[in-house]
């Protein structure tokens, strides 16, 4: 049953069979460290970074569970080959006192084909607005596949020493692009209904659960709303918390928001610095995004917790130990989550910038992040660099 104390998000926290230092988990964001697949010194090292920074738990992102199942050509995939790399990143983490998580899924029609060399798939056929090749809608086979992958790679990361596997269903990678009307025009099994539209996204979990029973914690990552008319919404994906809390395959929800597909800064509120993100792009879509991006990278007011509002509906809905994402920079709204009845917190974009975040607010709880929410720093993840100040990405005020 939910908690009725207002926990202290410092203190330590059980999550399934895990047994947290606090209830602050570093959210997972794309590093851009991996090469050929595999860890780097350099993944390492970042995650390090947060353990010694103070955080509970950090979350490797993101091992694909198959070729085509990337965003980036170099992106982690779950193989044999990659456990040994694992193994010496959890053990790195677990020496500074902190857990670790990996986030695991398919991107879906996200994918870059251009970058995998292998094509994206859908629940339904479309062009790729990454790579402006098709999108494959997949067969009962991929299905079968692909699922079946999700709890092979959950047993993967028992054997790399991770503490749990946050499965990815949102921001309409391949399961979350299931769950959407907009994307999702099938009439088989898995098309319709949202009983159908779910169908994959719950079988997935079924698997995972299958596959490691209670080693180790399973959380899940769901869309509260794309972001986009005619796609998944906050109704939805009621429904659908409360079929996998009666399900019983997961320990914990995130709730998030948005499409890296459609609307990508529906998730990140703040500024869309559109130039930046074209100086990183191939062409012709680096000239595409200076000419129209604008219109697809649009703009957002930040607010501190501003995911909490839907959150607080998910919260009402069940019963399932749930993580507030979105927002959470500072002691006071992490408070209001523990307060608001959320079990844990995730941080992003605070501890890109301050790795060290933690520490410094459990040594003084009135201190405040530098993070400015310009969202430069989502050009520093896709180059493999840092977040850092600079004249131009000055601390906030």
């Amino acid at each position: 049953m939910r908690e009725k104390v207002m926990p202290d998000v410092l203190a330590p926290a059980v999550l399934g069979p895990l047994r947290l230092r606090n209830r602050v988990l570093k959210a997972a964001t794309y590093e851009k460290r991996a090469r050929r697949g595999l860890v780097t010194d350099e993944l390492i090292d970042f995650h390090v970074r947060h353990a010694a920074g103070g955080v509970g738990m950090t979350t490797v992102a993101y091992c694909a569970v198959s070729p085509e199942g990337r965003t980036d050509g170099h992106q982690i995939v779950w193989r044999d080959e990659a456990v040994p790399g694992l193994r010496r990143l959890t053990e790195a983490v677990h020496a500074e006192g902190a857990a670790i998580s990996a986030q695991v899924g398919h991107s879906g029609p996200v994918a870059d084909s251009t970058k995998t060399k292998l094509p994206a798939l859908g629940p339904s056929r479309s062009l790729s607005l990454q790579s402006l090749r098709p999108v494959k809608a997949a067969t009962p086979t991929d299905i079968d596949r692909v699922v079946q992958a999700h709890g092979e790679a959950a047993k993967m990361a028992v054997a790399a020493g991770f503490d749990a596997v946050e499965i990815h269903l949102g921001h309409n990678y391949l399961a979350s692009s299931f769950l959407s009307p907009k994307l999702n025009k099938r009439t088989d099994s898995y098309g319709g209904s949202l009983a159908n539209r779910a169908r994959f996204a719950l079988r997935i979990m079924r698997a995972v659960r299958e596959a490691v029973g209670d080693r180790i914690a399973i959380l899940a990552k769901l869309n509260m709303d794309d972001g986009v008319p005619g796609g998944f919404w906050l109704d939805e994906a009621i429904a659908v918390a409360q079929w996998l809390e009666a399900e019983g395959t997961v320990d914990a929800l995130e709730m998030t928001a948005g499409s890296s597909l459609l609307n990508p800064m529906y998730l990140f509120k703040g500024d869309a610095p559109v130039r930046e993100f074209a100086s990183v792009m191939r062409e012709p879509i680096r000239t595409g995004v200076k000419l129209v991006g604008s219109r697809f990278l649009r703009e957002y007011p930040y607010q501190d917790g501003y995911l909490l509002d839907d959150a607080r509906q998910i919260r009402a809905a069940v019963d399932l130990p749930m993580v507030l994402l979105g927002g959470v920079t500072n002691r006071q709204i992490m408070d209001t989550a523990m307060r608001e009845g959320f079990q844990f917190v995730a941080m992003g974009r605070a501890l890109l910038r301050e790795p060290d975040l933690i520490n410094r607010i459990a040594a003084d709880s009135g201190t405040r992040s530098l993070c400015n929410h310009n969202n430069r720093c989502m050009v520093t993840i896709f180059t493999g660099s840092r977040c850092v100040l600079t004249p131009e990405n000055p601390p906030q005020p």
